[in-house]
């Protein structure tokens, strides 16, 4: 999983400390395997409570649903991805 963190050193990461910035990482790059040791380490409650708590702009729309979709959580308040999250057009003026 190093290649999922090569803009920071994976020695230095703390699976405790820094449990956000991994789980959100894998759940929007990672791979099956990934996913799967992610759940493993952190449990999927831990992970569905990140989810329904927390604003990110790591997380596409797509990766938003299918995790909704997965803990059957279509009905519950999750927040709202900032706007160029929601958007298909590129953040940029054209």
């Amino acid at each position: 999983m190093r290649w999922l963190f090569w803009d920071v050193d994976p020695d230095g990461l703390d699976l405790g400390e820094h449990a956000r910035f991994v789980i959100l990482r894998i759940l929007e790059k990672g791979r099956l395997r990934d996913v799967r040791w992610l759940l493993e380490q952190y449990g999927e409650e831990r992970v569905h409570e990140l989810l329904r708590s927390t604003v990110t702009t790591v997380l596409s729309g797509r990766t938003l649903a299918f995790w909704r979709a997965y803990f059957g959580a279509e009905q519950e308040e999750w927040p709202t991805p900032p706007a160029f999250r929601r958007s298909s057009s590129p953040p940029w003026p054209a």
